[in-house]
């Protein structure tokens, strides 16, 4: 088995959302012998296509992307389900003789990879019922704060909406007695080994990202996202809870079809969701350690980064 030093190195291309990602992996794809691995916890499920960006048939038939409508929206696709794949993919990847290029905007599953994961203790859906209960009684909110006061570095970490890692990271303090912080500090050996090349997409000025979310928004719905959403809710089995209605822009449209606003006002939520989204996506990068920034709006942006890459890759 190669060590580490003589394996093939690895692509990270990061961003926040709507920043050109997919753009510029096809572009590096024309250029490297690159296979693309989505790192996107929307991207896995199937029939979240329009308002996950999920890249169009005749893309994914011409640059297939590992990692996309690999399960149902009825399922919960977990950080550690995440890294076990993509594992397997990298590995298949570099045995063929290509480049593992790992597109995408969820960090947590960039963390997995990098560092790995701590062993946390398996879900106890009598707590998470509870808890859930709770919410339902006495708000989010309610829960946040108790998180802030049992573990005040994971819940810096979480949007106070975030209620799905909120309810975990409660869920594993009653478990085991200790803050999912120091959890995440453990980590673990199973990580990736090899190097890694780092690209980060991001703008110089935040209204303009701000721009395109509005566009990219207007733009899926134009599309038929609301459609989308009204053939989601035909599943019996597919609750508000669970992690793919919970996707942002997703759940906002499902608020407008219950009633519970109106189509400007989920327009306006689903906004805020999504720039709230690319804040988080962009604190989570700057911790990219080694790590080459690159300005999406910049047009000589995919030049730029042919260049950049042709030099490490020899």
């Amino acid at each position: 088995m190669p060590n580490s030093a003589s394996l093939p190195p690895v692509i990270f291309l990061m961003g926040p959302t709507a920043s050109g990602k997919t753009e510029l992996a096809l572009e590096l794809c024309t250029h490297f012998p690159c296979d693309i691995v989505s790192v996107d916890s929307a991207l896995v499920y199937r029939g979240l296509d329009i308002g996950s960006g999920k890249p169009s048939a005749e893309i994914l038939a011409a640059f297939p992307h590992r990692l996309v409508d690999i399960c149902e929206p009825t399922e919960i696709y977990s950080a550690a389900r995440f890294s076990s794949d993509a594992m397997s993919e990298i590995a298949e990847i570099r045995a063929r003789g290509r480049i593992p290029l790992l597109v995408g905007g969820t960090g947590l599953y960039f963390r997995a990879l990098r560092h790995g994961l701590s062993p946390l203790p398996a879900a106890d859906e009598a707590i998470r019922q509870r808890l859930l209960e709770e919410a339902e009684s006495a708000g989010w909110e309610g829960l946040y704060q108790r998180l802030k006061t049992l573990d005040p570095a994971a819940a810096a970490r979480l949007h106070p909406r975030d209620t799905q890692r909120l309810q975990r990271a409660l869920e594993v303090i009653e478990l085991t007695g200790q803050p999912m912080s120091e959890q995440w500090a453990k980590g673990s050996d199973d990580c990736l080994d090899g190097p890694v090349l780092t690209l980060i997409l991001a703008p110089a000025q935040r209204k303009i990202l701000h721009q395109a979310i509005a566009q990219r928004f207007q733009v899926m719905l134009d599309a038929g996202l609301v459609a989308e959403v009204e053939a989601l809710r035909a599943n019996p089995n597919l609750q508000p809870a669970l992690p793919a209605v919970r996707a942002v822009g997703y759940r906002q449209v499902w608020g407008y079809l219950d009633g519970t606003w109106d189509h400007p006002t989920m327009v306006e939520k689903a906004l805020a969701a999504t720039r709230q989204l690319a804040k988080r996506q962009l604190t989570w990068l700057r911790g990219e350690a080694g790590a080459r920034w690159f300005d999406c709006q910049d047009v000589q942006l995919h030049k730029a980064a042919r260049v950049w890459l042709a030099a490490r890759l020899g």
